[in-house]
């Protein structure tokens, strides 16, 4: 098995604009250790969130090459990506995600769905980890019922539900107080310690500082540290 878990070889991203192509992700190339915890940071609009969502399997790289614990994904078709997405990664939202409609339990057994979970084995897995973060009296609870660091702790649960080894969090403290931001990023920093590999984008530097080990800087697209 490989060191790596993210392998990027000059990935970009391109958005036609009229008779011109936009770039929102220029020639990236990094690679990223397994169990590395990782900060992207830039200006907004650098595109933090892009090489984001080029990780995830969320959008298609134009150019360059993507491996994925050695595996690459830019060979693959949309079927084939969304497997992926589902079976390796856990995503993390700002705005968390959660289906409304739903109970806290219900939102985090989604992604076993497509895992051929029998029901039985996924709500004991979803009971598990809702209960392992201090979710016991909300399982029955709706996303619009939970205060915001609850539903945030509610959709790390359900990053977690497949037992990814790669989680991506998108500004995971940006819609939180600084109590419930700093309670997040110690569940993060425990999934850490586990050996999950994170790569969070965040504005702030004062939290990367504190919590991650390695920081990705990109500007206008570009990587430029």
């Amino acid at each position: 098995m490989s060191d790596w878990i993210v392998q990027a070889q000059e990935l970009s991203k391109a958005y036609p604009k009229r008779t011109t192509q936009t770039f929102a992700l220029r020639r990236a190339t990094f690679n990223v250790r397994r169990g590395e915890f990782i900060a992207i940071m830039g200006p907004s609009g650098s595109g933090k969130s892009t090489l984001l969502y080029v990780l995830g399997c969320l959008i298609h790289p134009t150019d360059g090459t993507y491996r994925l614990e050695g595996r690459d994904i830019t060979r693959l078709n949309e079927r084939e990506r969304a497997q992926v997405r589902s079976q390796h990664i856990g995503f993390v939202f700002q705005s968390f995600q959660l289906l409304p409609g739903i109970s806290a339990l219900r939102n985090v057994e989604l992604p076993a769905l497509y895992n051929q979970q029998s029901r039985h084995e996924r709500r004991a897995r979803a009971r598990q980890l809702l209960e392992r973060f201090g979710l016991t009296e909300r399982l029955d609870y709706r996303p619009p019922e939970l205060s915001g660091g609850e539903a945030q702790r509610v959709a790390i649960a359900r990053a977690l539900m497949n037992d990814p080894n790669l989680i991506l969090a998108d500004e995971p403290t940006g819609n939180l107080d600084s109590v419930n931001g700093q309670a997040v990023m110690e569940l993060l920093n425990e999934l850490h310690r586990e050996g999950r590999t994170i790569m969070m984008v965040t504005h702030d530097p004062e939290l990367a500082r504190r919590n991650v080990g390695r920081i990705l800087n990109i500007r206008d697209g570009v990587l430029v540290a």
